[in-house]
């Protein structure tokens, strides 16, 4: 029979501690951070020793084979209700001992379409985890939390301006970079969509003057953080280096851009994500005005926003942004981003060349050969002509018709599919090039450009592809926590190898080289070097150079 206590455990409503997961014990004796320790040979514990003291107080961990592994702790305050659409705010100090175990909330967002395709549910794997405006948490993976201060390596998720969280990806896991790299990881939540990009300021007045910026100020606030903590955990804090992809990568270039973030990272990593320029504050109006619309709130009564629950606010946000613009074909549209605010922004991000705070900071910037893969979810594509393969790449790439012929010119073997596809990934090829050149043009640190081509032939009949996100579980090293999309055979975990290690070198150095590769050099104003990774890694110069030409007609 289960008795009254644990039928309440099971249900939620009683946890070791107080509310909020905190622990007024003392913690227990005896325990050891060691793999093993005194019950025996184990591959988790949760000791004293992975009790770490912050700022703001004391959190409890755990240790998985070696690591220590820290889940959900807040860097701000909850921003729901009246923190709404404001700049973060410190959290508040707690006494006792904090756990920081799991995954915190993510913030509310949109359903994920995805799950609709069986391939691509299967491929992707993803973790969607439970939405919550108290959502400004981040976590850490430490090699160590003693001897010499290690490299720090903040990861940001991708999803656009719009979706996502920490969690989203297994690729997302910093185990394994962590222990590979003796360095320490972070991972980060923020806010999203309208709660962290509706520009409100041109029609609430200074008190709203942040709120299109303010999911992107969270970033910056989560960065100060790092500062001011990470050294506890073992990490150094005068060697981080920012890294994202897609619309993380996007987040990472707007970050080097932002006065305010400026000091609080020395390199940075863009992943099929250069975003060149930000909204201006004639489209954020019209989106803010478009929600509000959806809501049936007047202008001048913006105060009843913080009363909107917040699926509400998210299907608003969605309505909006349907009925805003679309850019050209070829072009990449976020729908939410961050937007020129003459503050948090101050003026244009990319679009005029390398920002010029961003000089010191050396980049690697690259994309992936497949970044759209229209066989995933539609394997009856694989084998579409020619002639519809071309129409179909013109209608979404916005590529005039002499781009076929380059591309195809460049790989007379491919098939139509594949050239589709390429043709359409030029959207984050083209400005990964120009962002690598204005950085090389700035005289600065370098910039080194990559391709990700690599194929794993043994999943859904080598309809995979270099598909967007592939890269991520061989940079993170998880072949083995994404079986589903590397097929985890041993070439797939050399190059994990391989790529990992030129993540943890450049984390190290700001130079990706390593004896595993051959000489990476970095973009320069005469040369556009880059390091193509696949099974065999090899580096050519410019290997897409008639290609783009061909786009601009």
């Amino acid at each position: 029979m289960t008795s009254s206590r644990d039928g309440l455990v099971r249900r939620g409503l009683l946890t070791a501690g107080t509310a909020g997961g905190l622990l007024a014990a003392a913690p227990m004796s005896g325990a050891s951070a060691k793999p093993g320790g005194s019950a025996g040979a184990s591959r988790l514990s949760t000791p004293p020793e992975a009790i770490v003291e912050t700022r703001s107080g004391k959190v409890r961990g755990a240790v998985r084979d070696g690591v220590f592994v820290f889940k959900g702790i807040p860097y701000a305050q909850d921003t729901g209700g009246a923190g709404r659409f404001l700049p973060a705010q410190p959290v508040a100090a707690w006494k006792g001992v904090r756990t920081a175990l799991s995954y915190g909330p993510c913030c509310p967002q949109v359903a994920r379409d995805g799950w609709k395709s069986d391939e691509n549910a299967f491929i992707y794997d993803w973790d969607d985890g439970y939405p919550g405006e108290d959502c400004l948490r981040l976590n850490i993976w430490s090699a160590g939390l003693g001897g010499k201060p290690r490299p720090v390596m903040f990861w940001i998720h991708g999803g656009g301006y719009e979706t996502g969280s920490s969690q989203e990806l297994p690729a997302y896991d910093g185990e394994r970079l962590a222990r590979r790299g003796d360095l320490v990881l972070v991972s980060v939540n923020h806010r999203l969509g309208p709660f962290g990009f509706l520009d409100l300021s041109q029609l609430g007045g200074a008190k709203y003057g942040l709120s299109g910026n303010v999911g992107q100020l969270d970033l910056v606030v989560a960065l100060r953080w790092v500062r001011d903590n990470i050294a506890a955990f073992g990490g150094d804090p005068g060697n981080v280096t920012i890294f994202g992809q897609s619309g993380s990568g996007a987040k990472v270039s707007t970050l080097m851009a932002m006065p305010s973030a400026k000091g609080l990272f020395h390199k940075a990593i863009v992943e099929s994500g250069s975003l060149l320029n930000v909204a201006d504050t004639a489209y954020t109006r019209r989106f803010a005005e478009a929600v509000l619309k959806a809501l049936d709130i007047a202008p001048g009564d913006l105060s009843k926003l913080t009363e909107v629950p917040p699926a509400a606010l998210v299907a608003a946000g969605n309505t909006a942004k349907k009925a805003m613009p679309k850019g050209p074909a070829g072009t990449i549209n976020l729908g939410w981003q961050p937007v020129i605010d003459g503050q948090a922004i101050p003026g244009p991000t990319w679009g005029g060349g390398a920002p010029g705070q961003s000089a010191n900071i050396p980049m690697i910037i690259g994309t992936n050969l497949n970044e759209f893969s229209p066989t995933i979810g539609n394997p009856g594509l694989e084998d579409i002509g020619e002639e519809q393969a071309r129409s179909t790449a013109t209608a979404m790439g916005g590529a005039p018709p002499a781009a076929w012929a380059a591309f195809r010119a460049a790989d007379p073997k491919a098939k139509p599919v594949e050239i589709f596809s390429r043709i359409v990934s030029a959207q984050f090829r083209v400005p990964a090039v120009v962002q690598a050149q204005a950085k090389a043009k700035q005289g600065g640190a370098p910039a080194f450009l990559y391709r990700f081509d690599y194929n794993p032939r043994t999943v859904l009949d080598g309809r995979v592809r270099a598909f967007h996100c592939a890269e991520m579980a061989y940079a993170f090293d998880n072949v083995d926590r994404c079986l589903n999309a590397t097929a985890g055979t041993a070439e797939a975990r050399a190059l994990a190898a391989r790529m990992s290690d030129a993540w943890i070198a450049f984390a190290r150095s700001g130079d990706p080289n390593h004896k595993g590769l051959p000489h990476w050099p970095p973009v320069s104003t005469t040369a556009i070097p880059n390091m193509l990774f696949d099974a065999v890694c090899t580096v050519k110069d410019d290997p897409d150079r008639a290609e783009r030409a061909a786009l601009k007609g």
